[in-house]
């Protein structure tokens, strides 16, 4: 085979061999964060009543966290994003969390074979004639003379058509949101995308609702 061939067939050979790394290794660490110098202050006497505590206690989604699962082979990081601006805008405080949202294990391992496929297919396009001895054929079969009539057309079409399943077998199509460990709207339910209004108004009476049972439990303490 010549350089063109070593290369048509090694450089998807070193994607798939990538891929099954990336598919069993564990993630890396997460970098620390730097220390933040602590300034020390003065201390400030004041009083300790109740309106003073509420206004320490930080913004309308303080305490709460916001959970976004999304499929991020489809595309789908950018809605991700504008959702978590817009929940950031409307409730200070609340803390938006961008976590993808993997396809089950057996399409994931299913798509880890369509690279093979299509290393076969280039192999045999190019080398066939070297090939079929090896596997005890004595002439190729006619399948490949008429893949080798056409070999780029061949080679194009299981490339295209490898990448277009394999990114089929990727992708969740979800976009899961998930307020404090429950999950509030789900993609894979409805069929749609939540609107901007309505995951807000969403939010929006959750948040109310626990800040009046929080209202409730205080009374009763107070008293």
């Amino acid at each position: 085979m010549d350089r063109v061939q070593l290369l048509l067939i090694g450089l998807p050979l070193f994607l798939f061999c990538s891929d099954i790394l990336n598919l069993f290794s564990p993630p890396p660490p997460s970098k620390p964060l730097p220390a933040k110098p602590i300034h020390q202050h003065p201390p400030i006497q004041q009083t300790l009543d109740l309106p003073i505590q509420q206004s320490i206690g930080g913004g309308v989604g303080y305490g709460n966290t916001i959970t976004i699962n999304f499929c991020s082979s489809c595309s789908y990081r950018g809605n991700a994003v504008t959702m978590s601006k817009m929940l950031e805008t409307s409730f200070p405080g609340i803390e938006v969390i961008l976590e993808n949202y993997p396809a089950p294990l057996p399409k994931r391992l299913l798509s880890k074979v369509v690279p093979v496929f299509q290393v076969g297919v280039m192999g045999i396009v190019m080398a066939g004639e070297q090939i079929f001895p090896r596997l005890g054929f004595v002439t190729p079969p006619a399948f490949y003379f008429t893949m080798r009539q056409n070999r780029f057309g061949t080679i194009a079409t299981a490339w295209l058509l490898g990448n277009a399943l394999q990114s089929f077998l990727q992708s969740s199509g979800a976009f899961e949101v998930i307020l404090n460990d429950e999950l509030i709207f789900s993609k894979l339910k409805e069929k749609r995308f939540p609107s901007e209004f309505e995951l807000k108004d969403i939010v929006g009476k959750r948040l109310s609702n626990s800040r009046i049972v929080d209202g409730r439990g205080a009374g009763v303490l107070w008293s």
